[in-house]
C-alpha cells in the first residue's frame, strides 16, 4: 500500500500566528492566560496549550476581572470586545488577519447602507463574529437552495461576503445564484488562500488515489470541506482525528491512499497516521508552495 501526501496541507499562517500568540503570552505575562473558545479548531492543539498553562473558557463571565484574555483565530463580535473592556481585561487579539478583513468589509458596507449577505455556516465562531459587526443588516445563507427565499431590506444595494473556510465550488454556485436574484450585487469571495490551496490539492490528489483520509477535528470547517471535495471527486473520503480512527479494512482494501489535513491540524498527527498505516511507500503531490506569514499583535512585538 502506498500513501500520497497532499501539499500544501496542515497549518496555515493564521493558525501558526494564533498558536504562537498563546505561547508568547504565557512566556511574557505568565499564567493564568485565558483563551475565549478554542484558539483553533483542533483538540490536540488545545490540549498542548492547556499543558502550558492556558485556560480555555466558553464565556468572558468565566474570567476574573483584570486578567489577560486571548480572542481566538475565528474572531469575535464587537459585543464581546465591549464586554471584555467592561471587565478591564487585557485583550490580545489572535483573530486571523484574513478574518479581520471580512469584519472590515462588513463595517464598510454597513456604513454605506448595504444589505449584507453572508455566506457561511450557522453557529460557526467566525460567522457569529462577522454577523456581530452589522447584526441588523446581515443575512446569513448556507447554500444555493436558500437563495430564492432570501429577502433583504435593500435588494438594489447588496453585498455578498463569505466565511473564509467554505467550499470554493459551492460558494461560486451560491454567488452566481445571488447575482441572478440581485443584479446589482457586489460580490466578494473571502475564502482564504489556505482553504483554496488545500481544496485544489485534494482535488488533484483524488485523481491519483483510491481513497482520501482528511486528518483534523470534526468541528473544523475547512477539514469538513476537504472531505467533501474529495468525495465529490467520486472516491471514498473520511475525516479522522488521528491514527486511532483508522479502520484496518481500509489498509487491506485500497492500494493508494491519499492523505491531507486541515489548516488547524498539527503535522505530528499526519506522521502518526503514516506510522499506523505502515505503507510500503510514501510520496508527496505538491501543487503550490506557501510563503505567507502575518505580523504579531503589537503587544508581543517587543
Amino acid at each position: 500500500m502506498e500513501i500520497i501526501l497532499a501539499s500544501p496541507r496542515g497549518f496555515c499562517a493564521g493558525v501558526v500566528r494564533a498558536i504562537d500568540i498563546v505561547k508568547m503570552c504565557i512566556d511574557k505575562f505568565g499564567t493564568p492566560i485565558y483563551v475565549r473558545h478554542e484558539i483553533v479548531h483542533n483538540p490536540h492543539v488545545v490540549n498542548e496549550l492547556k499543558e502550558r498553562g492556558a485556560i480555555f473558557v466558553d464565556e468572558l463571565s468565566d474570567i476574573p476581572p483584570n486578567s489577560t484574555v486571548i480572542f481566538s483565530a475565528h474572531g469575535v463580535s464587537p459585543a464581546v470586545w465591549d464586554e471584555a473592556r467592561k471587565k478591564n481585561l487585557h485583550i490580545i487579539d489572535a483573530t486571523c488577519p484574513l478574518v479581520t478583513k471580512v469584519h472590515s468589509e462588513s463595517i464598510k458596507y454597513k456604513k454605506q447602507g448595504y444589505s449584507i449577505i453572508l455566506i457561511g455556516h450557522e453557529g460557526h465562531d467566525e460567522v457569529i463574529g462577522t454577523m456581530g459587526e452589522a447584526p441588523d443588516q446581515t443575512y446569513l445563507i448556507e447554500s444555493e437552495s436558500q437563495v430564492n427565499e432570501l429577502k433583504v431590506a435593500h435588494p438594489e444595494k447588496t453585498i455578498a461576503l463569505t466565511q473564509t473556510t467554505l467550499s470554493v465550488e459551492d460558494t461560486k454556485d451560491v454567488i452566481s445564484s445571488l447575482k441572478v436574484k440581485f443584479p446589482n450585487l457586489v460580490a466578494r469571495n473571502d475564502i482564504c488562500y489556505a482553504t483554496s490551496n488545500r481544496q485544489e490539492a485534494v482535488k488533484q490528489l483524488a485523481s491519483q488515489v483510491d481513497m482520501v483520509l482528511v486528518i483534523g477535528a470534526t468541528n473544523s470547517s475547512n477539514c469538513a470541506r476537504l472531505r467533501e471535495v474529495a468525495e465529490n471527486c467520486g472516491i471514498p473520503s473520511y475525516l479522522i482525528d488521528g491514527p486511532e480512527d483508522i479502520d484496518p479494512t481500509w489498509l487491506d482494501t485500497y492500494d493508494k491512499i491519499g492523505v491531507t489535513s486541515g489548516a488547524s491540524t498539527p503535522e505530528q498527527l499526519i506522521d502518526a497516521v503514516i506510522t499506523e498505516c505502515n505503507p510500503a511507500k510514501v510520496s508527496t503531490l505538491e501543487i503550490k508552495k506557501e510563503n505567507v506569514s502575518f505580523v504579531l499583535p503589537k503587544e508581543l512585538r517587543s
